[in-house]
């Protein structure tokens, strides 16, 4: 990985973080079959292969990370060499004891060598040693597959799913873990 420093968000920072590419690519996805039947409603998701690999656009306009960032709980920056290259943004009581991370991004050239995990980690020591929350959730696209494993990998637990959560209607897929 390479030497980063995480710490909280200013405002010079927030005008590079909404320049950066935030789209994805995803080989695979978790689609969702709803099952409907007498006196039973539910939902299946399943991993699918994609036959090649699929650019993704990022669910929220980065924009919005301009226009509302002082009001999220908090937004932490990976910075490399002086640069952000990374962040996170967490709000607290969406629900009872809960602290959300809204955003997780990575600069594209920098994806896969551990950045993304201290970000989810350092939000983790923060929600611990900055509010009164006694779990994470993270929520991602369906599509959004390094993400899902991602939370996979660092003992999240799949908790539940929102169907058209996102402004382009995607589903949005979440996993908690308890800090306490």
């Amino acid at each position: 990985m390479p030497e980063i420093e995480i710490r909280p968000a200013n405002a010079e920072d927030i005008k590079q973080l909404v320049k950066m590419d935030h789209s994805y690519l995803s080989n695979h996805v978790w689609q969702m079959d709803p099952h409907f039947t007498s006196g039973e409603t539910g939902a299946v998701f399943r991993e699918v292969n994609l036959p090649r690999k699929a650019k993704v656009d990022y669910p929220r306009s980065p924009q919005l990370l301009a226009k509302h960032w002082e009001n999220y709980s908090g937004v932490l920056v990976a910075v490399h060499a002086g640069e952000p290259v990374g962040y996170t943004s967490l709000v607290e009581n969406m629900i009872p004891i809960t602290t959300w991370v809204m955003d997780l991004v990575v600069h594209p050239n920098l994806r896969r060598q551990g950045i993304g995990t201290a970000l989810v980690l350092a939000a983790l020591e923060w929600t611990g040693a900055q509010t009164k929350s006694q779990r994470l959730i993270l929520g991602m696209q369906t599509k959004n597959f390094p993400a899902i494993n991602l939370a996979q990998r660092m003992g999240f637990d799949y908790c539940g799913y929102i169907d058209h959560y996102y402004p382009n209607r995607d589903i949005a897929i979440f996993f908690t873990k308890w800090i306490i």
